[in-house]
């Protein structure tokens, strides 16, 4: 359940998300060697599981609201919410979402990245690097001042330019202690509108970006969200902090590691 009011973190908490999104960040570059043909989304779980646990931290997904499994894993035409399983098997031309969310130290560090298996489709990769730069831009909004919807107007005026459409049915939210809180973030909406940024607010912004038509449908499993069309998308998250004078990306692998 998301808390209706928006908390500002202390210096001492930011270092602790800051440390867990390092974290976070470290695990899906660790990850990514496995991305590849012939991989079942289940192995890929169990070494995120294992290397979690090696590193004194423990996955938020797993038991969480009875999700079965440590990450997700969302390949084609899911949008989010993919559940890893042995028998899925990642195969050439696949375009495949990790979403990472490790706790360290009672804090939670969100991230997410849409992995190539192989070499996917020439409209494949553009969807792929257009949801990438959605996020880049969307951060690119964040700093004192702004309002919410300045983050979704921009990821929605470049997704729409460049023929794809925005999710509308899953959000970015606040996160510290808490998984999912105040506020939430649309990834599409209109400049000037929402509630103002102030430093010290950290949330997730992930927006997810589809090939054909916007609209979600649930499968029976409660969780899988797949394109209502059954075409692509595909999916970038950071968790960020507003600073006094912008905007730290609190999920961004350390240079050295």
């Amino acid at each position: 359940m998301k808390t209706e009011t928006i908390v500002i973190l202390s210096q001492r908490e930011i270092d602790k998300m800051r440390r867990a999104g390092h974290l976070a960040a470290q695990l899906l570059k660790h990850l990514e060697p496995m991305v590849k043909p012939g991989v079942t989304t289940q192995q890929l779980n169990d070494e995120a599981e294992r290397w979690t646990q090696a590193h004194g931290a423990k996955s938020a997904p797993l038991g969480y609201k009875g999700f079965p499994k440590s990450i997700c894993t969302s390949v084609n035409e899911v949008i989010c919410h993919g559940i890893p399983n042995p028998k899925q098997i990642l195969k050439d031309g696949d375009i495949i979402n990790i979403d990472v969310t490790p706790i360290l130290d009672g804090y939670h560090g969100d991230t997410s990245k849409t992995f190539l298996v192989g070499n996917p489709s020439p409209k494949a990769k553009k969807l792929v690097e257009v949801t990438e730069e959605c996020l880049r831009l969307g951060i690119a909004e964040v700093k004192p001042g702004a309002k919410i919807g300045d983050i979704g107007a921009a990821i929605q005026e470049y997704a729409e330019a460049q023929g794809f459409s925005v999710v509308r049915d899953f959000v970015g939210h606040g996160i510290s202690n808490i998984f999912h809180t105040a506020p939430d973030i649309p990834h599409y909406g209109t400049r000037g509108k929402g509630k103002r940024l102030r430093p010290g607010m950290v949330f997730t912004i992930e927006p997810m970006i589809n090939e054909g038509t916007w609209e979600v449908e649930v499968l029976s499993d409660k969780w899988t969200a797949v394109t209502r069309d059954r075409k692509l998308s595909a999916q970038f998250e950071h968790t960020i902090v507003v600073t006094e004078d912008g905007v730290e990306i609190l999920t961004q692998a350390e240079d050295n590691s």
